[in-house]
Order: C-alpha cells, then structure tokens, then sequence
C-alpha cells in the first residue's frame, strides 16, 4: 500500500484527494493529515481515514479537538505541525494542496525527507521554484504536478524528448468575468466572484481565476517544472476547460490532454503514476459538446497575468512579491475591504516598490515575503 499524507486535507484538493483514496482503499493509506481551522471535517477524516498524525493551525483548535481523536493519534499545530505531517512519519508521497506561500517550508522539508510530492500548492513554486527544483533532484524526488494544467503537460510530454518541445500552452476558462469589459467589473462583488462557471475550488483560487492571476501562477510554475523559458510558455482561452492543456513539437505537431473538469482525475493520476486507474470523472463525449472555442489572451484586459509573467522574466524575489502581494489583496477582498479591481492595483503598487534580489536563499525569500504582505496590508 502506499502511505500518503495530505496538507491541506479540508480543502478542495484535499477533499478530492480523500475522494480517490476512498475509491482505492486497498492501494493507499492516509499517514497523516493538516488541516486549519475547519475541525469537524478533519475529525471525520480522521475517523473514517484512521491517519497516525494529524495537525491543525493553532495550539487552541489543537487543545478543542485533543479528546476527539482516536487513541494513538499524534496531534500538531501550527507552521512546526505542517513540517511534522510532510518530513515526519512513512509517507512515501506528500499531497501540498494549502493555499499559499505557507506551504513552502512543509514541502521543503518533504523533498528533504525524502518524499515524493503531489504539488497542488503552485505558490511554492513560485516563491521558491529555484530551491524547490534544485533540492527535489538532488534528494531524487519527483515533483508530480496536481494542476489540472501541469498535469496535462505532463501527460503530454511523456515519452516525448524535451530537446523536441517547440512550446506549451496553458489553456485559461477565464474565470467568473471572461464575458465582462473593464468597466463592468468596477461593481462585482465577492458573490459573484466565487461563481466559477467550471471548476468546484477554494475561495482563493476562484478569485484568482476571475483575476487571472492563477494562470500567472501557473506560467512561472510551468517554467520551473518543465525547465522552459517563458517564451516557450503560452497562454490560451478556452471557456469549456476540456483541453487541459497541450504541447507543440518541433515538427509542427500538437499533444493534447483532454477531459472534463474534474480535479480528481489530475490528483489520482499523481498519486498512481506511471498507472492509470479507474476514475469516478465522467466520460467525455465530444459529440456532446459539439464545439469546443478558443480565444487569444488578451494581456490588456487581464493585467495580473501580464505582471506575473513580467515577474516570472525577472526572476528573484519579483515572483515572491508578486505572489505575496496577490495573497493579501485577495484576502481584503474577500473580507469586503477593497473592490476587486483593487487586487491588481495593489500588486502593481508592490511590484513599483519592490527592490529585486536575484538568486535569494530562504532568509531572502521569507524576508520579501514578510516584507510585501505589510506593505499590501496598507495600501
């Protein structure tokens, strides 16, 4: 069997996790799991699942739960219990599905551990993808994408030799907004924000998606996960998200991967490969679909991704920032304190400041992190 553990586990990746281990029951065992602050789902996973380790946010939802657990259960909070449920314990794979640069410590010290990763935190590779990248190969483990985006990358470049790739294109739905002019998203609200035409994601995501800074994210993630210049890295708008994503050869020929939207497909596919396995996705059936529409990216209407990329060329800590700015404007906004088109106002307001350290260590990175977060939390 293989031994998983899960940070993120009430989440939506972490959900749809459990949802595949539930289909194999005999193929995979839950080692550990991290949650928040959501306790009463994380104490039904944990009765239904039967983990050995389980974490929460804070030493007081730890002290709440304590009497609730099993007996045996080994109980962690805070930053030192996400650490604890990644590099501690038999994991042989780490699913990374928090949200945010909170992630990156946990999955570092999996990759140290000796761990494989199921990477559906893409902040991590963004904020770090140097270190990430560079400690995954030296300690041998693989990086096996979760984004249904990189997933289908992956797919694609199997077998294929990467001397061959002329470019990739990361397909985008658009988000909750892809039909509305600048001017028609000076009054949205956080409800019609979180009204994603597609996919079923967390708050943060779902806005990111409307913003368009998730396929920012995805770009600079792409970059360090398949070893390609930006320029090589393509963006396309495709509002039915059935292909995934796909690449171009040299010789002028294209791979896709298709299906429809369901994120459990790209998570059990990390945790079985090189297998595929019976999947609860539903069939896809073009005839039904009938037509499948693309439209080129349009970097005046989505700003945010532009920045992202702009960022992703510079390297160093810009991608860091960028990505810190995002997460606390996106937070005010979800809190009803900004106006959505604030987000990408702040960002750019960061990125003017932002002095840029090239090739930055940890203390570097958390440092810019720590750093951007107070000034996005005053603007």
């Amino acid at each position: 069997m293989k031994k998983i553990s899960i940070l993120g586990s009430t989440g939506s990746i972490g959900t749809q996790t459990l949802d595949v281990v539930a289909m194999h029951p005999e193929a995979f065992e839950v080692d550990g799991l991290a949650a928040g602050s959501n306790t009463a789902l994380l104490l039904e996973q944990v009765h239904r699942f039967q983990p050995r380790r389980v974490s929460v946010s804070t030493k007081q939802l730890a002290d709440d739960i304590r009497s609730s657990l099993p007996s045996g259960v080994e109980l962690y909070y805070g930053s030192e219990g996400l650490v604890e449920i990644a590099a501690g314990g038999a994991a042989d794979t780490v699913v990374t599905a928090v949200v945010g640069s909170v992630g990156l410590k946990s999955t570092l010290a999996a990759i140290e551990a000796g761990r494989h990763i199921g990477l559906a935190n893409k902040e991590t590779l963004v904020t770090a993808g140097h270190l990430v990248t560079e400690l995954a190969e030296r300690k041998g483990v693989k990086l096996l994408p979760v984004d249904s985006e990189h997933s289908a990358i992956f797919q694609c470049l199997n077998g294929e030799n990467r001397a061959d790739v002329a470019s990739i294109t990361v397909t985008a739905s658009g988000g909750s907004f892809r039909d509305y002019t600048r001017d028609q998203l000076k009054d949205v609200t956080v409800e019609d924000a979180l009204r994603h035409p597609n996919w079923s994601m967390g708050a943060k995501i779902t806005i990111d998606s409307a913003t368009m800074v998730n396929k920012g994210l995805e770009v600079i993630e792409a970059h360090h996960l398949f070893g390609l210049p930006y320029e090589q890295v393509n963006v396309l708008l495709h509002p039915e998200s059935i292909i995934h994503s796909y690449v171009e050869f040299r010789d002028s020929s294209i791979i896709a991967q298709l299906g429809t939207p369901d994120m459990r497909v790209p998570i059990q596919y990390a945790l079985t490969y090189p297998d595929r396995w019976s999947s609860p996705a539903a069939r896809l059936s073009l005839a039904e679909i009938g037509r499948l529409t693309f439209r080129e990216m349009d970097y005046i209407r989505y700003p945010a991704l532009r920045l992202a990329i702009e960022c992703g060329k510079t390297g160093g800590t810009a991608t860091t920032a960028f990505n810190a700015a995002n997460e606390i404007a996106v937070a005010r906004f979800l809190r009803h304190e900004i106006s959505f088109l604030r987000i990408e106002e702040i960002i750019e307001e960061v990125l003017q400041q932002h002095e840029n350290v090239g090739n930055p260590d940890l203390e570097q990175i958390e440092y810019c992190d720590a750093a951007t977060r107070e000034l996005a939390s005053k603007l």
